[in-house]
């Protein structure tokens, strides 16, 4: 069996599983395996910022985590009836 020997510059095999992939379906590939999509957004400077400057390089999954913590977060409203509700349950203890 004759082995293929790839040049520094030649393209690189890319395989999904036992078989070989196109770029395309290597790139998807490893998308759904790390269960993440890529996307281009306009963040203002300010928030941009305030993220490097609390994480350095690892800003983006800095903001990843803060949108997942807001996307399970309680909506305000019940947040809010549930604080008067213990509030007035305190009052009528006293």
């Amino acid at each position: 069996m004759k082995s293929k020997i790839f040049s520094p510059t030649s393209e690189p095999r890319l395989r999904v599983g036992l078989r070989d992939a196109t770029r395309e379906e290597f790139s998807q590939a490893v998308r759904q395996q790390l269960q993440r999509e890529p996307i281009s957004m306009l963040v203002d400077t300010d928030v941009l910022a305030f993220f490097k400057a609390k994480a350095g390089d690892d800003y983006r999954e800095l903001m990843n985590e803060t949108l997942r913590e807001a996307m399970n977060q309680e909506p305000l409203e019940s947040r809010i009836r549930r604080v008067v509700r213990e509030e007035l349950e305190a009052a009528g203890n006293h």
